[in-house]
């Protein structure tokens, strides 16, 4: 019976079908758009809009810059599509795995949401310690259980209009490394090489490593997160390791390109965005850092590149401001004046990390609402795509931050 309802759609008069996407709040057409029909990417005509035979069942998913994603079920008969973007500029706090699953910490966000200008989350999907939000293969009932419990509260947080980053630490993987030595980063004596907390990472020329990553990163997308952010996709700041490849500059930066063309190409069907944490200093260093982020390369290969621009992650401070504590506005707001320089994109491309918690280089001052705000106002002079506030506790206030 199937098999002839298909061969009778497909004996069905092929009807071209226009599709057009424009900004919700003013009506224009987008043209920098990504369009999905089914798993299919479509290509964008020189006028901005698209065209596909129609065909059925089809499934239009878009997203661009800036926006929310969409989707819309094609029905039979329908010749023209409009589908509207909302815009958005993602104001978020980040919570850890712990921090998502603690009711107190949890409803404490929810309510800083609800009373503030905030209007998004960054969730651990795996957290520096290699700790994990869910499984990736339910390979029991409570597996099963655990992960219907953190799809209901994410299609929860998701009906309350707030935007979800799922953050993923790639390549600090204390976890992953203890479990598969053979990918270890290794110190010069051949043994597993562990960091200043005692944690072992990923050689990121570990290809087959990466799926650990990428899995997640899936689930997670599956899940609901609007975005997927790389964080720690690095090489380790650390002199004298050993790796499985040379440890050059190109092969390095070679890596992580690597890493980001598998991620793009694994979550494409998912109609996710996708970002990467970088130093503060890769805006400022022409190479790589030595550690394989060199600027130009990723902002090429993600939608939001989100550059740690903690004022205390400074210590060497940055031209004019020697002190980065004492001068919360001007860091921010001059290294991203150089990335966007560098690069040409637009201010949207790029969503900073913001300093929410004491500084622990300079004077041990507290960041509270007159650092914050100036942080904040340094972004958005820039027309970037929002700003989101680190805090590794967890714990926030209304501060800095304004009424919705």
């Amino acid at each position: 019976m199937l098999s002839a309802l298909i061969l009778w759609m497909l004996s069905l008069p092929a009807v071209a079908v226009d599709i057009m996407v424009i900004d919700q709040s003013t009506g224009k057409t987008l043209k920098d758009v990504v369009l999905m029909a089914n798993d299919l990417v479509l290509p964008v005509t020189p006028s901005g809009t698209f065209s596909i035979a129609d065909f059925q069942p089809l499934r239009l998913r878009a997203r661009a810059h800036g926006y929310q994603r969409t989707e819309v079920n094609l029905h039979a008969g329908v010749d023209e599509v409009v589908m509207s973007l909302k815009p958005i500029r993602p104001r978020a706090i980040y919570l850890s795995t712990y921090g998502i699953c603690s009711r107190e910490l949890r409803e404490d966000a929810l309510a800083l949401i609800d009373q503030t200008e905030l209007n998004a989350l960054v969730i651990d999907v795996k957290g520096d310690r290699g700790q994990e939000l869910f499984q990736t293969q339910a390979s029991d009932a409570n597996d099963t259980a655990a992960n219907a419990n953190m799809r209901k509260l994410i299609q929860g947080l998701k009906a309350k209009g707030i935007y979800l980053i799922g953050r993923v630490v790639v390549f600090k993987d204390e976890p992953l490394s203890t479990r598969h030595p053979e990918w270890s980063v290794k110190a010069p004596s051949g043994k597993t090489w562990r960091d200043k907390e005692g944690l072992g990472w990923i050689d990121p020329f570990q290809t087959s490593a990466w799926s650990h990553s990428l899995g997640l990163a899936e689930k997670a997308a599956d899940m609901g997160f609007d975005e997927i952010q790389f964080d720690y996709l690095r090489f380790p700041d650390a002199r004298g390791l050993k790796f499985s490849k040379p440890n050059t500059a190109e092969a390095r930066v070679n890596a992580i390109n690597a890493f980001l063309d598998q991620a793009r190409r694994q979550l494409q069907r998912h109609n996710v965005f996708i970002s990467a944490d970088v130093f503060g200093y890769v805006l400022w260093n022409t190479n790589d850092t030595d550690i394989g982020q060199q600027l130009e390369a990723i902002i090429a290969r993600v939608d939001y590149l989100s550059p740690m621009l903690y004022p205390s992650g400074f210590t060497w401070g940055i031209p004019g401001h020697p002190d980065a504590a004492a001068a919360p506005f001007e860091v921010v707001n001059h290294s991203l004046l150089r990335a966007l320089e560098r690069t040409g994109v637009d201010g949207v491309r790029v969503r900073p990390w913001l300093q929410a918690f004491r500084d622990y280089a300079f004077d041990k001052r507290v960041f509270g609402a007159e650092q914050i705000r100036q942080q904040i106002q340094a972004a958005e002079a820039l027309g970037t795509d929002g700003w989101m506030l680190w805090n590794a506790r967890n714990r926030y206030s209304s501060d800095g931050l304004s009424e919705p």
